[in-house]
């Protein structure tokens, strides 16, 4: 009894060929192909779609950016976001550093060509944002917004009142910087600095804010920035609550639910509500030990647009796969 696989008919093979031929080089529709050949549209499809699974027709893109289209596009539809950039294999593979740098410079470039003169757009301090603002050439005029405070210890450069300064300058709107600590000692203290002409000016414009760019941390040592600001005590209590994720300085638990502890009251930051009102976030998650994080923050309804890397996008993927979204 012969084992070999059934033989391939020549003429089968020539007429898929030949009709994803038309389809794909010449650009006939496959109302047009059926007429062609015969047989109905519906037959056409099937062809297509048959010879793509059997290797006869291969689909690739050359993108003129760094972009893995696949991954992009699996985890966009898997987490139901607007738009997902991740960054190719190839560019993933770097140190930290360098790796800050090119996820900053797509992001500069979508905030260069998505921004218009109609947005208000609002700033969470991230060594990655910093990285998109030093990427940034141009920017339509429009106010820049900071979405918390400084965290303690920053060199001038990297803390988000100059980072906002710079985007403002870029773009020549107005900036509304937060002279004030990210992480403060007290509910009273904080809603003091709230009151302060300056401050509160900037949190007035939280509520106009159209577009945000933010970074995702995840809660342990030197992935966020308030993890960092805070002392080990208070650390462990949030984390014992599940504590998972942050973006400027708001938490998330592992299924994305909007976490409120005591650290709510005493830091100078854009409400969890008012996060989500605004129209277009755009969130820098990347590197694999913040995947949980970044799933975290996906399943939060938040966020509109992730940039990552590769090997993030990968473990995202298999997050996703082992707890759907509802």
């Amino acid at each position: 009894m012969s084992t070999s696989e059934p033989r391939v008919r020549l003429t089968d093979t020539i007429t898929a060929a030949s009709i994803a031929h038309r389809f794909f080089v010449q650009g006939r529709t496959k109302m047009e192909i059926a007429q062609e050949h015969g047989i109905s549209r519906f037959k056409v499809a099937r062809i297509l779609a048959a010879a793509q699974e059997a290797g006869l027709v291969r689909v690739e893109f050359d993108l003129p950016v760094p972009i893995d289209l696949g991954l992009s596009e699996a985890v966009r539809t898997s987490y139901r976001l607007r738009r997902v950039l991740v960054l190719n294999r190839a560019q993933s593979k770097a140190e930290r550093p360098v790796l800050r740098r090119r996820i900053g410079a797509l992001a500069a470039d979508l905030l260069a060509e998505t921004t218009t003169s109609d947005d208000v757009l609002g700033l969470s301090w991230a060594r990655s944002v910093n990285a998109m603002a030093d990427a940034v050439h141009t920017l339509p005029k429009c106010p820049v917004v900071q979405l918390c405070g400084v965290q303690a210890g920053m060199d001038m450069r990297d803390r988000s009142v100059e980072t906002v300064g710079r985007l403002a300058d870029i773009s020549g709107g107005p900036a509304y910087p937060i002279y004030g600590p990210l992480v403060l000692p007290d509910r009273r203290t904080t809603e003091i600095l709230r009151n302060q002409p300056g401050i509160a000016e900037t949190f007035e414009q939280f509520r106009h804010l159209t577009k945000a760019v933010v970074s995702i941390g995840a809660w342990r040592p030197d992935e966020s920035t308030v993890y960092d600001a805070l002392g080990q005590p208070e650390r462990d209590a949030i984390q014992e609550r599940g504590a998972t994720a942050e973006i400027a300085a708001r938490l998330f638990d592992a299924d994305g639910n909007a976490m409120s502890t005591g650290l709510a009251h005493h830091v100078l930051a854009i409400e969890h509500e008012q996060l989500r009102q605004i129209p277009e976030v755009i969130a820098l998650g990347y590197t694999v030990p913040k995947a949980r994080a970044i799933d975290a923050v996906l399943r939060s309804g938040v966020v509109t647009t992730l940039i990552t890397d590769a090997q993030a996008a990968e473990t995202l993927l298999d997050l996703i796969a082992d707890r759907p979204l509802p």
